[in-house]
């Protein structure tokens, strides 16, 4: 790393080391000395304010005004008076000349946040000021002339916006003669942990308290968050924490209290020439995950149900709710049994409805299937109807597919880390 990029990295307190990060940092560097306008493309939230400044400040212009203009936060009828100035009397209101942005930051910079936000109009007359360097205030008909540098920020898609005309093409690319991309902060894996540890240290001394600490499996944890704010959500998190925790050695229960981890399903994903991109856009695999977790919610209502049977009898049960518990529990007829041993219910003696868990030998004529219909499968074609086997294999090949890595496996399966953990140690998957 350069010198020149460390000294900018220390003087305006930014954390990280990720290349494209370096990168965006040494193209602001590059463009200061000249006077061409930059557009810094970023979502919000990752820091885009910082380029403008190092922009300034290894400029020529370093001891001129520079000024922050929010465009997003403006009212459409005010904003060219804001950004261009107005004359005594231009509208209801104008008790007086006015200057504007632009005449004010004469000689020095001004950084134009949100700038995809700017009325049609407005644009107009920005693209003048870029093309010349000449405006006109509101309500006066002269011509002035200002030397300022331009550097605006946006989160919009130009591209989609152009397209769909809120915003001017010849504008952007003016706006756009260099392009400086700030990362997102789940990109930056490497830096989250960094990051946190400087905003823990920041707001310890501002709150007066001990520093923060994450144990290892929580910093693997926020490592592997998504941060949608970024960079202003994960120091929010932390000045949040730093004032309410009393433990100053946060767990990842903890910190899944205000950060809970994003669970996606799986979804079916086909290239332009129908080859699947991932290993689980079989519709088979998902309709056997979808119905084993359909089976354990069945049982587990069972297993509760039988259990309050028992402690508390038939006597208080409607004929209605009779009905229904032996339709639950009672096996359906004439179906095969599979090659291993199952589970039905028999009468325990307690009342026509109520059942009770019995295991049938493989022996037994009238082994029956406790919940499923048969599945056709593909003539010719024979494959294990057990969806304990497919489940167990699909945890295989989501843990090879991702080298071991357990968070990433269960995510591309759609469950918890727990939940994970506890099907890997059921099917003794460990090693």
């Amino acid at each position: 790393m350069s010198n020149d990029l460390q000294n900018i990295k220390n003087r305006f307190g930014i954390i990280g080391n990720f290349p494209a990060l370096n990168r965006a940092l040494e193209k602001s560097i590059q463009v200061a000395p000249t006077d061409i306008s930059v557009l810094v493309i970023g979502e919000s939230g990752v820091g885009k304010e910082f380029i403008p400044k190092i922009i300034h400040s290894e400029s020529k212009r370093k001891h001129q005004p520079y000024i922050v203009v929010n465009c997003g936060a403006i009212p459409e009828g005010t904003i060219d008076s804001e950004l261009f100035g107005h004359e005594k009397g231009a509208f209801t209101g104008a008790t007086a000349t006015r200057k504007g942005y632009f005449e004010v930051a004469d000689g020095g910079t001004i950084f134009l946040d949100e700038v995809g936000e700017l009325p049609l109009q407005t644009q107009v007359r920005l693209l003048r000021v870029l093309e010349s360097g000449e405006f006109m205030k509101v309500g006066s008909s002269q011509v002035q002339k200002t030397n300022v540098r331009i550097v605006a920020a946006t989160n919009v898609n130009m591209m989609k916006a152009i397209h769909d005309g809120r915003f001017r093409e010849d504008l952007f690319y003016r706006l756009n003669t260099v392009q400086i991309d700030m990362p997102p902060l789940r990109e930056r894996k490497g830096d989250i942990h960094l990051l946190f540890r400087k905003f823990a240290i920041d707001f310890a001394e501002k709150y007066r308290m001990p520093e923060l600490e994450l144990e290892p499996s929580a910093v693997h944890y926020v490592e592997n968050y998504s941060f949608p704010g970024n960079v202003r959500q994960l120091r929010n998190l932390v000045e949040q924490m730093t004032v309410v925790e009393r433990e100053r050695s946060i767990t990842v229960e903890k910190l899944a209290e205000y950060i809970p981890m994003e669970t996606h399903l799986p979804m079916v994903v086909n290239t332009p020439n129908n080859q699947k991109q991932n290993d689980f856009g079989s519709e088979r695999e998902i309709m056997y995950k979808i119905l084993f977790d359909m089976r354990n919610d069945i049982n587990d209502l069972k297993s509760l149900t039988s259990e309050l049977i028992k402690n508390r009898g038939t006597a208080d049960l409607s004929n209605q709710e009779k009905n229904l518990i032996s339709r639950i529990y009672t096996p359906e007829p004439q179906q095969a049994a599979p090659a291993s041993s199952l589970l039905y219910f028999e009468n325990n003696n307690n009342g026509p409805a109520v059942q009770t868990p019995t295991i049938m030998s493989n022996s037994d004529n009238e082994d029956r299937y406790e919940d499923f219909e048969d599945i056709e499968i593909e003539e010719n074609k024979p494959e294990s109807l057990s969806l304990q086997n497919n489940e167990k294999d699909l945890i295989i090949k989501a843990l090879e597919k991702h080298k071991g890595r357990r968070n990433k496996a269960a995510d591309e399966l759609g469950i918890s880390q727990r939940t994970l953990y506890r099907k890997i140690k059921q099917y003794n998957l460990e090693d």
